[in-house]
């Protein structure tokens, strides 16, 4: 039998939505944010050639190119102010995080609650901006080697820096105020939408493609059914759980004893969402995004990079996969799902696993549970981001069609939409109470009238 939560979330209509005035004023923040960042994608960079950089994004659109414009949106490949996207706050979050695990003093600002999570906050921006000043100096000299830009120099140098790393501080504003006060998370939003404005353009290029017969009309069938496939793939994976069940003992009120409840802690096969493969692409693409536009014969360190960890090499898939599974544990085990926090709960609601003590072996418990489980999601998340991969590598279509883009685009639209159902739950939530307490108060002056 359904829960009544469950019995709600069904019967949800666009007349609760209509009623749900907090949630639409923050859909709304959220869209007007979003919108904001696709213009500023469309707003150059000073001092760019556009002429000779359209003709090379078109050439190193197959390549490590393709996965940079996907990851900005397009900015970089029109060398937008958001050139350099949300990747130097995600690379620098990443390093925090793993200095948070092996810090003491970070460690302890992080048990600390909210005061210490601001201060670690502090230290993520403080390494964006580092990021970000030295990718952005890295690409502008790159862009001058190119002979992407009108009058080189060090004036074009330093007012490339300056849009860039500005841009991406913007980018992580927006970011932080669509987490706080819109819907869904912001990172994860801003690049969703990068991905899916540019989607149609990838689709039509495609198929352009199969007009000319640069690609066989079974071969643009076989990836359409890859991609559905995928699609399928990624939804069932994601909505995939482990049931843990969970015992209460009865209790007494008064004079009455009322029976033991039960129910299921929930453990997702893939508790760590979209992040792992974000992560690890955006450590990929750290040390290669200078050499995408110097060319090969400016430094022999880039060229070699470039070599081996390009799209599609071993080394590369090798890598991918090593910081898919390594970030799946790391994230799970420190952000999304912790063990001591889950059992120290359980243990506060006089909750506890069958079998199991509460406490310290509840905890223990729980997280070797969880290694096993994620044994399964991280190989799902590798599966899904190299299959595609390497198909895409081998037919040097688009970046959009590769499974990075597929898993962003599915984890990040079921997450948002379960945030919608969320708020629309609590509002109907708060409806009931208030009609409730309003039939209190008449049936209280009834008695009371009937007194007099």
């Amino acid at each position: 039998m359904a829960s009544a939560a469950e019995q709600m979330a069904a019967n949800m209509s666009w007349g609760a939505f209509g009623k749900a005035k907090e949630l639409r004023q923050r859909i709304l923040f959220t869209i007007g944010l979003l919108i904001i960042y696709r213009v500023g994608t469309y707003i150059p960079v000073p001092g760019i050639d556009a002429d000779q950089l359209r003709q090379f994004v078109e050439q190193a659109q197959q390549g490590l190119g393709g996965v940079l414009n996907m990851f900005t949106g397009g900015a970089i490949g029109r060398m937008g102010i958001f050139a350099l996207g949300i990747m130097p706050y995600i690379s620098a979050s990443i390093i925090v995080q793993l200095m948070t695990a092996m810090v003491p003093q970070l460690e302890q600002l992080k048990k600390e609650g909210e005061p210490g999570r601001k201060k670690i906050n502090q230290y993520t921006r403080y390494g964006t901006v580092a990021l970000a000043t030295l990718q952005g100096y890295g690409l502008a000299v790159s862009l001058q080697s190119g002979n992407l830009v009108h009058t080189p120099g060090w004036f074009f140098i330093a007012s490339c820096v300056i849009t860039l790393v500005g841009g991406t501080m913007f980018l992580m504003w927006l970011g932080e105020q669509i987490t706080a006060r819109g819907i869904g998370n912001g990172i994860s939003l801003i690049i969703f939408v990068g991905i899916v404005a540019e989607l149609p353009a990838a689709m039509a290029q495609f198929f352009a493609s199969g007009q000319s017969g640069a690609i066989s009309t079974p071969v643009i069938l076989g990836v359409i059914v890859m991609l559905l496939a995928t699609l399928l793939f990624v939804v069932f994976m994601e909505r995939s759980l482990r049931k843990v069940h969970i015992q209460y003992p009865r209790r007494q009120v008064g004079m009455k004893v009322y029976d033991g409840g039960s129910s299921h802690l929930p453990i997702k096969v893939n508790p760590a969402g979209v992040i792992p493969a974000i992560f690890a692409s955006s450590l990929l693409l750290l040390p290669t995004t200078i050499s995408t536009f110097s060319g090969q014969q400016t430094n022999p360190i880039l060229s070699t990079i470039t070599a081996y960890f390009g799209p599609g090499q071993p080394l590369y898939l090798l890598f991918f996969t090593a910081m898919i599974v390594f970030f799946a544990y790391f994230y799970t085990h420190n952000v999304a799902f912790k063990t001591d926090d889950v059992a120290d709960n359980l243990k506060n609601q006089n909750g506890f696993i069958p079998g199991i003590r509460p406490g310290q072996r509840t905890a223990e418990y729980l997280e070797y549970v969880v290694n096993r489980v994620l044994v399964l999601g991280s190989g799902y998340l590798a599966l899904v981001c190299l299959i595609p991969e390497m198909v895409r590598q081998e037919l040097a279509i688009t970046a959009y069609f590769g499974g990075t883009s597929i898993l962003i685009i599915v984890s990040v639209g079921m997450d948002f939409i379960q945030q919608i159902q969320s708020h629309l739950l609590a509002h109907q939530y708060e409806g009931l109470i208030e009609k409730s307490q309003l039939r209190g108060k008449k049936r209280g002056r009834k008695k009371g009238a009937a007194r007099r």
